[in-house]
């Protein structure tokens, strides 16, 4: 977007580089990156990326500490995975916004979604750093937030995901993790924080108490990086040696809980320029907030609450797929008004669009802090895998930005 950065980008782009990219990525993980990667970073404003940061955060402000909001959200968390012992706020947050023009021409964001859940932290920052060394980008480009460095940003999620732990007893947990295209990321956090990555229907426990293996012994988990989809739990039939509902002495970085309070089940609740009108099935149904949504079906998307990775969205829902919803499930599933994201990045294989999440994280007793973007990059009618297969200059992407604003 930054004209400049990108004419000399794609004039200067090779073939050799971007095998060197991934090489590199696959060096700095120590493991196959199995996701598309998209060929090129994308060069923001930095004033559009500190409205994005600010708009999550005000997002996060409406919900988290509304004692109306968290009343409501409780219908959120399944009973059978209801964890106790819920912090204050959630640790993590991702918020996703996708770029619109307004009607004088400008480009806004909006938002897509927002999850109360850990997104690659750990690969995101090995990701930009490849882009700016291996294609000689200007050294100026930042792609932390808030004027942090690399040391600085491993402090601080040392601090949210081990805290005051022995690393040895600290475990990042997932649904079998050697099988998840995340895996990149899980040996970042490993590398740099020393924790380990367990599968967590593997995990042991004894009374109160959770153990993994190592070898031979059985090593006490102090405290859970929460990892673990229970959607993906629940669609694989996975039986875990703990019930969510148990009296664990466990600390969590990243409460269970916060996955369903702040989700999709959120932006119903939601009063802020960015936020596209939406509302619950079972509400329409009923009349309520029908005026919400557009007149036009084809501007609408209809989303289940709780699924992952795009699972289960339909554009344009005809009154037979809502109605194939049964009635006690309506109300886990949303009416959104469609964002238009506009193809805002000029690549060799033309105009592509772009989603930017920003990761923050939340230290007990501090402030949300905005630590870092993460670019999906597409042509399809979604930014997932399946909606841009065979495609190039599409994929995970990095967001960089000038030390200073400069004109486009």
């Amino acid at each position: 977007m930054i004209v400049r950065y990108r004419r000399d980008f794609n004039a200067r782009f090779t073939e050799a580089r971007y095998a060197e990219l991934l090489r590199r990525l696959e060096e700095a993980t120590g493991t196959r990156i199995e996701f598309p990667v998209s060929e090129t970073p994308c060069f923001f404003p930095r004033e559009l990326m500190e409205r994005m940061v600010a708009a999550g955060i005000e997002l996060t402000s409406q919900l988290v500490g509304s004692k109306s909001y968290m009343e409501k959200s409780e219908v959120a968390i399944p009973e059978a995975y209801r964890v106790p012992g819920e912090d204050a706020h959630p640790h993590f947050m991702t918020v996703d916004f996708g770029l619109v023009r307004d009607a004088a021409g400008e480009l806004q964001p909006k938002l897509v979604e927002m999850q109360a859940f850990p997104s690659v932290f750990g690969y995101q920052v090995e990701l930009s750093k490849a882009y700016v060394d291996v294609y000689g980008l200007d050294q100026k480009l930042e792609w932390f937030f808030g004027g942090m460095d690399e040391a600085r940003y491993w402090e601080r999620m040392r601090e949210v995901i081990v805290g005051r732990h022995d690393p040895e007893n600290v475990v990042l947990a997932e649904v079998a993790p050697e099988t998840q295209k995340t895996l990149p990321d899980f040996r970042v956090h490993e590398k740099r924080l020393g924790i380990r990555t367990v599968d967590v229907a593997g995990l042991v426990k004894e009374g109160s108490k959770l153990f993994y293996r190592d070898g031979g012994r059985l090593v006490p988990i102090e405290r859970i990086y929460n990892r673990v989809i229970v959607d993906e739990l629940v669609r694989k039939g996975i039986v875990l040696p703990f019930d969510y509902r148990d009296e664990l002495k466990v600390e969590w970085a990243g409460h269970p809980n916060w996955y369903f309070r702040v989700s999709k089940f959120s932006i119903p609740f939601l009063d802020h320029i960015t936020v596209p009108g939406a509302v619950f099935l079972d509400y329409w149904y009923a009349g309520s907030g029908r005026e919400r949504l557009p007149e036009d079906r084809s501007q609408w998307v209809f989303k289940p609450l709780y699924s992952f990775a795009g699972k289960g969205i339909q554009f344009a829902p005809t009154d037979e797929e809502l109605a194939a919803i049964p009635v006690e499930d309506r109300r886990n599933y949303l009416l959104q008004k469609r964002v238009n994201f506009v193809p805002v990045i000029e690549t060799p294989e033309g105009m592509t669009q772009a989603e930017v999440r920003i990761l923050y994280v939340w230290p007990d007793g501090g402030e949300m802090v905005p630590m870092i973007s993460l670019v999906r990059m597409g042509r399809g009618l979604m930014m997932g895998v399946d909606h841009n297969r065979g495609q190039k200059w599409v994929g995970g992407s990095a967001g960089l930005f000038p030390a200073t604003d400069l004109h486009r």
